[in-house]
């Protein structure tokens, strides 16, 4: 009689169990119900880094704008830039100079709406070493949005831009070597399409002038940074914890 009391009891343990997974996994594949995730898939080239002076992970940041109301959201950012740890340097507004200037007006957005500034962070992590690199976003299905990929590699030096330049006799004082490259792309949130964006300009900061976007000039390793590069809208993964 002992024993199959205790058989009993393991039952309805198990079958309590087994409803408890159930509607863990059903709750993980509602969340994913009717939403759609832009991704974006990078592979930084190795033999570029390990080349420039510094054998770094480019710095890059990565956000989207909506072409008809103009909100802009960051998708991600390097760890340096989105902290601002620059190893004793206070400020080195020539790393991502577009991107600055994209996170400045999302804070202006965020005062206006009331949002506490102090609470968002950009979502970014340690800079990834060369390889690839994954990251995503939440849309509503159907959206369209214009996305934006900024990048530098510092240290990567050519006969355009030199560490010392001999005419001018000055440095590179942040060790920029070829500036930041500015890639867009414009991608509608439906299932399996996929876009490749393209290299628009470079983003030259200027104290006086700002942020300007020009014509590639002198450009070399600069635009093979990112091997591969490619956005596509994707199901998000069931998951029960965000």
């Amino acid at each position: 009689m002992k024993l199959n009391s205790t058989k009993k009891s393991i039952s309805v343990v198990l079958i309590f169990a087994l409803v408890a997974a159930g509607g863990l996994i059903l709750y993980a594949y509602s969340q994913t119900w009717n939403k759609t995730d832009i991704e974006f898939i990078i592979k930084i080239d190795e033999q570029i880094v390990y080349r420039s002076a510094y054998g770094e992970s480019p710095t890059f940041a990565i956000w989207l704008e909506d072409p008809e109301t103009g909100f802009i959201q960051t998708v991600y950012a390097t760890r340096r830039a989105a902290e601002g740890d620059w190893e004793g340097k206070a400020d080195v507004p020539v790393a991502v100079p577009k991107w600055f200037e994209i996170r400045e007006i999302e804070e202006e957005m965020r005062r206006q709406s009331n949002q506490q500034i102090s609470d968002w962070q950009p979502i970014s992590s340690p800079t990834p070493l060369p390889g690839y690199f994954r990251t995503s976003i939440s849309v509503p299905p159907g959206s369209t949005w214009i996305c934006w990929v900024e990048v530098n590699l510092a240290g990567d030096y050519n006969e355009t831009y030199r560490e010392f330049d001999p005419v001018a006799l000055t440095y590179d004082e942040y060790k920029t070597g070829q500036p930041p490259l500015l890639y867009r792309a414009e991608i509608t949130a439906k299932e399996y399409i996929r876009v490749k964006p393209e290299i628009i300009g470079m983003s030259i900061f200027d104290p006086d002038e700002g942020v300007t976007i020009q014509p590639l000039r002198g450009i070399t390793t600069a635009k093979d940074i990112f091997e591969e590069i490619f956005i596509e809208v994707v199901r998000p993964k069931p998951r029960i914890l965000n």
